[in-house]
């Protein structure tokens, strides 16, 4: 059975297939990645992780699954409607992935050192627009895009354990 996802921009959309069976697993033709410093403490991964997909929603509709519901009925929010791969490498890993998605046009979202010292939504942009994309502190990026494009940001990084 051939499945169709819109994926892309919100307003340049374009078609990408998805194929599925009973029996095989789904392979997207897509991806979304976050790639963490590797000197994280376990609560800033987590932190940083779910601040990072929370950016991509908003802007990529087509990320978004539908709505869940249980036997019952009970409704539940949707989700993305792939898996989410968690990455980690070194501060220069950060930097050249932060270099090559930007380089490739990918929808990204960041998170910097900077931001654990704020407490609100407003002075966490006011600390990333203060500093030039060469010289941000990066702890965290996460990306959507075509599978191999992401791969390519993502070289040298491995996967978190």
């Amino acid at each position: 059975m051939q499945g169709m996802y819109k994926t892309g921009r919100a307003g340049d959309r374009q078609s990408r297939s998805m194929t599925t069976t009973t029996d095989a697993p789904v392979r997207f033709d897509t991806k979304i990645a976050v790639l963490l410093r590797e000197d994280l403490e376990t609560w800033q991964r987590l932190n940083v992780t779910a601040f990072l997909v929370s950016g991509l929603g908003p802007e990529l509709p087509e990320v978004i699954g539908e709505p869940y519901a249980d036997a019952d009925g009970t409704p539940y929010l949707p989700m993305f409607r792939q898996p989410v791969l968690v990455f980690e490498g070194t501060k220069e890993t950060l930097a050249a992935a932060h270099a090559r998605a930007l380089s490739r046009s990918l929808p990204r979202a960041l998170f910097t050192a900077d931001l654990f010292t704020t407490g609100n939504d407003r002075d966490n942009r006011a600390a990333v627009r203060a500093v030039g994309k060469d010289r941000l502190d990066l702890v965290g990026l996460a990306v959507y895009g075509p599978r191999n494009a992401v791969d390519k940001v993502l070289k040298g990084a491995r996967m978190h354990p």
